[in-house]
């Protein structure tokens, strides 16, 4: 089918007059009729009938016009994305990154970013599952290690190491571990050793498990951090909570995972966008004051 006369088409379904669909397409009223017709002609069918208040769709030109009314918004919806490399931030953004860093670093900072930005509409996926940038399954990620595809962007914003830490309820009932040995008599909250996590937090706890008499261990650092907030045990976390939970309490300070780099990665194609722009300065920006947190 021919896409202008379908635009046509679309206008006097909408307007339900020649007259008001041609003054909106700077078409005469003739030039509209003739479309219509040959559009009719083309598909064999009738899609209007006169009627006192104007044209009405006929069933064929029903499915028509919801066909047409999808295509609009989808080419509306492709404009928008198409604009917002030049102009001001509006519309979706797809977010990805893992659980406990999306639930317990970045949610909670995202007010401002709204509040700066009230026509971005963020979708946060989280998961601990890589998603393929290049092949769109998100717009922008943020990962625990640096991202091994050549043809994404990628910016280092942080590292963090995994600790121990625990509550001083718990400390005060149980007694402070003075040495890694004592880890044993105390209960240890981890992450599943069948959960996806990185390998440096995975090896950090690693040797504490075999021996471990007391143990709860979780799929997400999320519900480590209510474990431990619960005062059940002392429970291995990312030291990027700790500006945001200061009541917890560092357990042994000198016993800690490598170092697990942060990085935020995009697609090429998005070097441009408004929208992912807007949210790498708002990480950046966030990270600063972060990091001055940790450093009072």
């Amino acid at each position: 089918m021919d896409w202008d006369k379908l635009r046509i088409f679309h206008a006097v379904a909408d307007a339900g007059s020649l007259t008001a669909a041609g003054e909106s397409l700077h078409l005469s009223q003739s030039a509209v009729s003739r479309q219509i017709r040959a559009l009719e002609d083309s598909l064999n069918t009738t899609l209007f009938r006169r009627h006192a208040r104007g044209l009405l769709l006929t069933e064929q030109g029903e499915l028509l016009f919801e066909a047409t009314r999808t295509m609009t918004k989808r080419l509306d919806a492709t404009a928008a994305r198409i604009r917002d490399s030049e102009n001001e931030v509006f519309g979706q953004l797809r977010v990805t990154t893992t659980i406990g860093f999306g639930t317990l670093w970045l949610a909670p900072r995202l007010p401002r970013l709204f509040e700066k930005y009230p026509s971005l509409k963020i979708d946060l996926m989280l998961e601990e599952r890589i998603l393929d940038l290049p092949m769109r399954e998100a717009d922008v990620a943020i990962r625990m290690k640096e991202p091994s595809q050549a043809d994404l962007i990628r910016r280092r914003l942080m590292s963090t190491t995994i600790k121990l830490y625990a509550t001083k309820t718990y400390i005060n009932k149980h007694g402070m571990p003075a040495s890694e040995e004592d880890l044993a008599d105390q209960l240890l909250i981890t992450q599943s050793p069948s959960s996806p996590q990185v390998r440096a937090g995975a090896d950090f706890v690693r040797p504490f498990l075999a021996s471990q008499n007391s143990l709860l261990t979780v799929n997400n650092y999320f519900g480590i951090l209510e474990a431990i907030r619960s005062h059940i045990g002392i429970g291995a976390l990312p030291d990027y909570l700790t500006a945001d939970f200061p009541e917890l309490i560092n357990v042994l300070p000198d016993l800690q995972s490598t170092e697990i780099p942060v990085y935020l990665a995009f697609v090429e194609e998005l070097r441009h966008s408004k929208r992912v722009a807007a949210f790498r300065d708002f990480v950046l920006e966030e990270l600063t004051v972060f990091k001055k947190q940790l450093a009072s």
